[in-house]
């Protein structure tokens, strides 16, 4: 028989008032890790979960369950059950805006929330795209899958730029669900869609389902609803863009930075002219190809460094 130092146990939350009703301790380390969590179990959506400052002397158990495995790598917690079913999960420990954010996780619910798309590594519109990344943004997108370099210093709007010389022509503010909901209803995201609005193009983007503005812990669905259907009227040329998860946020922002470059330079006439002479557009083969005739260091499979396409846009001068 397993004691109580290797189950998970799940008791009632004796706080009150609390809008997370249950407490979790988890077998690891010498005291366990407690949490104030939302459910029994990540059944269809992850759960949101804060440390709690201690387990209680005369806990209400509602549950126990003897622990097969429970391992801590990084940033997430490994658990897995002795029983049949509902046996694994996962709990993520990660920050954003300065504080600790937990979540947990189970393989339905993290499948849902990574849905199962390939990226295209085309360049946006042709280019190969210099993006200006606020210096002040923390775990920021790297764009390493696309085709772009990157630089960071402050930014006057948004926290992803593309620039033509001197004008800023495209910002990207980005937010999670949590923080869209605390700026918005807050009243300093209007200030920023006020600043978006007045540059050339901008857009905010947001790390998660537009069904997840309904299933915040502190915030009623509703309201969080009213207030970003109000500043899409408010603003109507900044669009607020909802894109399942962080990987395909960063996708979407690469894909409409480079549309807004793409509209200003053609606008402006500028737009840099393909050399027609050149003939179909190189294969990632034919790139390979002449990399290694000319000495080269080109992986042969996946994909092309920046470096190497430009030095094959400019063979010819």
């Amino acid at each position: 028989m397993s004691s109580a130092s290797d189950e998970l146990i799940i008791a009632r939350n004796p706080e009150q008032g609390s809008t997370l009703p249950y407490l979790v301790r988890i077998p690891l380390g010498t005291n366990g890790i407690v949490l104030k969590v939302r459910d029994t179990w990540p059944r269809t959506t992850k759960i949101y979960c804060h440390r709690a400052a201690e387990w209680p002397d005369t806990p209400e158990i509602l549950e126990q369950h003897p622990v097969r495995s429970v391992t801590k790598r990084g940033g997430a917690i490994d658990l897995v059950l002795d029983r049949a079913r509902e046996n694994r999960s996962q709990f993520v420990l990660t920050r954003a805006r300065g504080r600790e954010v937990i979540f947990w996780q189970s393989r339905r619910t993290t499948k849902q929330a990574r849905p199962n798309v390939a990226l295209p590594t085309a360049r946006a519109h042709g280019q190969v795209l210099d993006i200006v990344i606020d210096s002040g943004e923390r775990y920021s997108y790297n764009f390493s899958h696309q085709q772009a370099t990157t630089t960071k210093r402050r930014l006057p709007v948004g926290d992803y730029a593309v620039f033509d010389g001197d004008d800023l022509v495209a910002a990207v503010e980005r937010k999670s669900i949590e923080d869209l909901a605390g700026s918005l209803l807050g009243g300093t995201l209007t200030y920023q869609l006020a600043d978006l609005a007045g540059r050339h193009r901008g857009a905010v983007v947001v790390e998660a389902r537009y069904s997840a503005v309904f299933a915040q812990e502190h915030v009623a669905g509703s309201s969080l609803a009213e207030a970003i259907a109000e500043a899409q009227v408010r603003f109507p040329n900044v669009p607020i863009v909802f894109c399942d998860n962080r990987k395909l946020a960063q996708e979407w922002t690469y894909r409409w930075l480079g549309a807004a470059l793409h509209e200003w330079r053609l606008n402006k006439g500028t737009e840099p002219v393909v050399e027609t002479l050149a003939g179909p557009s190189a294969t990632a083969a034919d790139i390979r190809a002449w990399a290694r005739d000319n000495d080269l260091d080109v992986p042969a499979k996946g994909r092309i460094p920046n470096d190497i396409r430009r030095a094959f846009d400019a063979r010819n001068g």
